[in-house]
């Protein structure tokens, strides 16, 4: 296994714990200046991450570090991309449906991406080049990687065409774009089933064929896409920006994403 996805796993694991550990607490809330909520839980586990992710010398966009200007970001080759806790609103309403997602870019593209959801121990893991991703459910934060690689079953997309489509839709919001989206495949002759979860896990949802596409038309992050793109790269599915027609990149100027679609 790549070393430095040994390490994205290892610091998803210490991260999840120490959310865990807030979870079950009577944590605070504050809104950062975007409006967007933040933990006790987000920093914490920023904290955890950045611990093992600086000795790789390899520099990292998070959410809750203060961002490089973009003047010193563009001569980044590679960069980790990090969400400490992706869907803190699913964390605030204790739904568990929130994740920890690390991921390494080079060149723009994802190529390495760890999504650990740490309210079931579960993990989601891709090496991009090996076209190979995997899932391991886990019996506690403490393990070490080889235990996990022992756990790990491969995941892959759905195969073959039904005449139910499942659609991954928001939990917490169904706008307008989607809703036309979704008719548009009705209009198709086919039967759509939405199936949602917060979070990253609409990504995961994809890649283990519990879905067949997910349209994001509403906004998001670097670091909430990145690694579930290398997960779905990993199985052959792609994130088509519906602004430029090809694959998300990142390390961008502007770190917010365009509109996007996870599809074979």
């Amino acid at each position: 296994m790549d070393k430095n996805l040994q390490i994205a796993i290892e610091a998803s694991l210490a991260a999840g714990k120490v959310i865990m550990e807030v979870y079950d607490t009577a944590f605070g809330v504050e809104v950062k200046d975007d409006k967007s909520p933040l933990t006790e839980a987000d920093t914490k586990a920023n904290d955890i991450i950045n611990s093992f992710l600086i000795p790789t010398e390899i520099p990292i966009i998070s959410e809750e570090n203060k961002q490089t200007d973009y003047s010193v970001r563009k001569t980044w080759e590679t960069c980790w991309v990090v969400d400490p806790v992706d869907g803190t609103k699913e964390f605030i309403k204790r739904n568990g449906e929130f994740t920890v997602n690390i991921a390494l870019v080079t060149n723009g593209m994802p190529v390495l991406g760890v999504i650990y959801v740490p309210a079931t121990k579960t993990i989601y893991y891709a090496d991009v080049e090996s076209n190979k991703a995997f899932k391991a459910d886990l019996t506690s934060h403490d393990v070490s990687v080889k235990q996990v690689l022992e756990a790990s079953i491969p995941i892959q997309p759905k195969e073959g065409n039904t005449k139910v489509v499942q659609v991954v839709g928001s939990r917490s919001h169904m706008n307008q774009d989607t809703l036309d989206f979704i008719e548009s495949i009705k209009k198709q002759g086919n039967d759509v089933e939405v199936v949602s979860k917060g979070s990253s896990l609409k990504f995961c949802l994809v890649t283990e064929g519990n879905a067949d596409v997910y349209p994001r038309f509403a906004p998001t992050m670097e670091w909430d896409t990145a690694a579930g793109q290398a997960i779905c790269n990993a199985v052959g599915l792609k994130v088509i920006s519906q602004e430029t027609k090809k694959t998300l990149t990142y390390n961008k100027e502007n770190l917010l994403n365009s509109y996007f679609i996870v599809s074979k």
